[in-house]
């Protein structure tokens, strides 16, 4: 495993992470399997680890915490989020600071994190959702501090909303944010424009969520492919999203070199991007972590392919489906 350094942090972090929402609550999901699954993580050098309390109300931070007990003698680190105070995911630009990170909220929910990940220190504690028009206000600013000032958070980082990469680019001006965590994929290029050039130069790290464009970029979707009623996936691939989803998708297999698939293009994608601090794929099995650290190797696309794959941007909007 390669690791790159994570900005202002000074980390040495895996470039592939654990992304660990799909750890508790979503179907499938077998907690032996899923420990033996973040046990060969470790073996094989991923130190990341990406989770929530808004992941099953903390049991993906409560399986996480028992993984940094059996790896007590080694560097990992432990990033969660705070959800929002009304639940509602992702934000919405009416939406007032009071509304989701009051500052006796961040603080409430920061000692929930801690209490379930059974540590005295949050390596990394992230804003689930956020506004950029947030950046100026007080309350959060205030929270922050305290909560460093104590000794109970090391960095702080932000998660942008889904196709929204742009809207946290006054909060990173305000030097209290060390990460920031954006969807981007071949599909979702846009980070790119903006988002990374600042975060280069506030050295800023980043964090780069729904590598597989939540299961399109695997390959195995098809035009017929359903969810469980309680999978929030039956809820974002509306026929819709599907069908353009599958459609953009096929698009690319073509383009993939011989002995490669397609989550293996997606990843190395990702990771030829110096700009990029870590990846975190949901992996639940121990095959999908094997395969995809095996893409940490250093051999990144050929500059060619990068190009072609440049041409499947694909240019979204929030909608109400896209959550």
């Amino acid at each position: 495993m390669k690791s790159r350094r994570f900005g202002r942090t000074n980390w040495q972090v895996s470039e592939v992470g654990y992304g660990m929402w799909g750890l508790a609550g979503w179907t499938g999901s077998d907690i032996e399997e899923v420990n033996k699954s973040l046990d060969r993580s470790v073996e094989l050098g991923c130190n990341f680890f990406d989770t929530a309390w808004g992941y099953a109300e903390g049991k993906s931070e409560e399986i996480l915490g028992g993984l940094l007990r059996r790896h007590k003698d080694t560097t990992l680190y432990a990033a969660t989020k705070i959800p929002p105070k009304n639940f509602t995911w992702p934000s919405k630009s009416h939406f007032k600071i009071e509304d989701c990170f009051p500052a006796a909220h961040i603080v409430e929910y920061t000692e929930k994190s801690l209490r379930n990940l059974k540590v005295e220190q949050i390596d990394l504690q992230q804003f689930h959702v956020w506004e950029d028009a947030w950046a100026d206000r007080d309350e959060w600013k205030m929270a922050v501090e305290k909560l460093t000032k104590e000794g109970k958070v090391a960095h702080w980082g932000v998660s942008v909303n889904r196709w929204e990469p742009n809207n946290c680019l006054q909060t990173l001006e305000t030097g209290l944010i060390s990460s920031v965590q954006v969807i981007y994929n071949i599909f979702d290029q846009n980070p790119e424009d903006q988002l990374f050039p600042l975060c280069k130069k506030l050295d800023v790290g980043v964090i780069a969520r729904v590598p597989f464009d939540e299961g399109s970029l695997t390959g195995l979707m098809t035009y017929d492919t359903t969810f469980p009623a309680n999978d929030w996936r039956s809820t974002y691939f509306v026929p819709e999203n599907l069908i353009s989803s599958v459609d953009h998708a096929n698009a690319l297999k073509p383009l993939l070199p011989e002995g490669m698939d397609l989550p293996e293009m997606a990843l190395r994608f990702i990771l030829s991007n110096p700009d990029v601090g870590t990846i975190i794929p949901g992996m639940r099995k121990i095959k999908h972590v094997e395969s995809n650290i095996a893409t940490s190797d250093g051999q990144g696309l050929s500059t060619e392919l990068i190009e072609e794959l440049r041409a499947h941007r694909w240019e979204r909007q929030p909608t109400s489906w896209s959550q």
